[in-house]
């Protein structure tokens, strides 16, 4: 039995669909610790509120 996907459903397959295809950008150009780095960072930026406020040196 397959069940309908709910519009929000939908709406993060495809935020992980971009994601997928963002992080196999990232692998090809810049190898795979810097993607990992990449994406942890932008986890504890989320985790920490920290969107939108760039810091400069």
């Amino acid at each position: 039995m397959q069940t309908e996907l709910t519009a929000e459903d939908e709406s993060k397959d495809e935020f992980f669909e971009r994601l997928a295809k963002l992080s196999e950008e990232m692998v090809a150009r810049h190898g795979k610790d810097f993607s990992m780095g990449a994406l942890v960072l932008a986890a504890r930026w989320i985790a920490e509120n920290r969107l939108g406020k760039l810091k400069t040196n």
